[in-house]
Order: C-alpha cells, then sequence, then structure tokens
C-alpha cells in the first residue's frame, strides 16, 4: 500500500509541475536553468535512494525526484523548439521522444547486470544508477547553449 500512495503522489507532482514551470520559463524568456534545476533535481535525489531508511525517506526522495521531472519537462521541450531548425523541429521533438522510450526500456535491462554483479546488493545499485543522471547534468551543461528569448506574440 506504501508504494501505491508513494507513487501516485510523486506522479500526481509530476503531472502538475509543468504548468508552472512552463509558464515561469517563458516568463524568465530562459529554458536552460529550469531545464538544467530539473534534471539536477533528480540526479540529487538519486544520491538520496541508498541512503533511505524508511518509507518517509523513500517517499521524499521519490517526491524530489518527480518534482525535478516536472520542472524539466515543459522547459525542455521548449528549448528543444527554440534551437531545433524550423524545418527539423518535429523530428528533434520526435527523437527525444524516441531516445526516452529507450531508455525506460534498456535502463532497467541494463541494471541487471549490476545486480547479478552485486550480489543483489540493492544500495549498491542505487549508487551505479547515480552516474547517469549526473553525466546527463554536465552534458546539458557543458552541451546546450541557451538560445537567445524571443517573447511569443499572441
Amino acid at each position: 500500500m506504501s508504494v501505491g500512495i508513494i507513487e501516485g503522489i510523486a506522479e500526481a507532482t509530476a503531472s502538475t509541475t509543468p504548468v508552472f514551470s512552463g509558464a515561469l520559463s517563458d516568463y524568465l524568456g530562459k529554458r536552460k536553468p529550469l531545464t538544467v534545476m530539473g534534471y539536477s533535481l533528480a540526479a540529487f535525489s538519486k544520491i538520496l535512494f541508498p541512503l533511505a531508511g524508511s518509507v518517509g525517506w523513500v517517499f521524499t526522495t521519490r517526491f524530489i525526484d518527480r518534482v525535478g521531472k516536472g520542472i524539466r519537462g515543459a522547459p525542455r521541450d521548449a528549448l528543444i523548439g527554440e534551437i531545433a531548425p524550423l524545418r527539423l523541429r518535429g523530428a528533434s521533438y520526435g527523437l527525444r521522444q524516441s531516445l526516452a522510450t529507450v531508455g525506460a526500456f534498456t535502463g532497467p535491462l541494463l541494471a541487471i547486470m549490476p545486480m547479478v554483479l552485486f550480489a543483489g546488493d540493492i544500495r549498491l545499485e542505487f549508487w551505479v544508477a547515480v552516474i547517469p543522471g549526473f553525466i546527463a547534468v554536465v552534458i546539458l551543461i557543458l552541451g546546450i547553449k541557451n538560445p537567445r528569448f524571443s517573447p511569443p506574440t499572441f
């Protein structure tokens, strides 16, 4: 029952947060800082999973992770729209979604290898899972330039 409550609240948070982060990124005129903040929150929350010793800690960690997901979604998609050439905008969104789907499928498959190597030590597995999140944040910070913002006209 705890897992259901934790996941329900976590996913509700991830579903509602983009409304606010999208509006804030429009207001600020900057997509990359919110995108970095969202991915960073998710990456840093991964550190708390192996340290969690109670359901309360797991709930807090999962909540922080999903806040990060919610914060990054809308600004990331707007950033893709701003940096992609107009003729490749649809393909850019499609590529992002395809890579997310491939990651959601292959991530758990790849997690099996360390579980076998570490003889089922789930805490050590969580520590290994921290690495890709931080790599993604570094790539985002160093590899993506924040485009000049042109406010929308209504």
